[in-house]
């Protein structure tokens, strides 16, 4: 797994534990809602300045984002897309 896959990773295993919509964190973190996916896939290079919006938002530090990824584990799990049913 390369860099950009492990920041993605940990991005979006912390920003689930948080429970926290991919758009929530973007607008938090001041950063488009379409370029927070392409970070967790992997796709983008990330600057120091973008990682250090999205831990402050997570409320961790920098290094989370960095940690190592066990090759076992299974995908963060998405959160339930869609908005919240109204109650009758």
């Amino acid at each position: 797994m390369d860099v950009r896959e492990t920041i993605g990773w940990n991005l979006r295993r912390l920003r689930v534990a948080k429970g926290l919509s991919q758009e929530r964190l973007a607008l938090e973190s001041e950063i488009d809602r379409s370029y927070v996916g392409r970070v967790e896939r992997g796709k983008e290079n990330v600057t120091v300045s973008t990682l250090a919006a999205f831990a402050r938002v997570l409320e961790v530090d920098v290094s989370a984002l960095f940690s190592p990824i066990d090759p076992n584990a299974q995908k963060p799990n998405a959160l339930q897309s869609g908005r919240k049913r109204k109650r009758s």
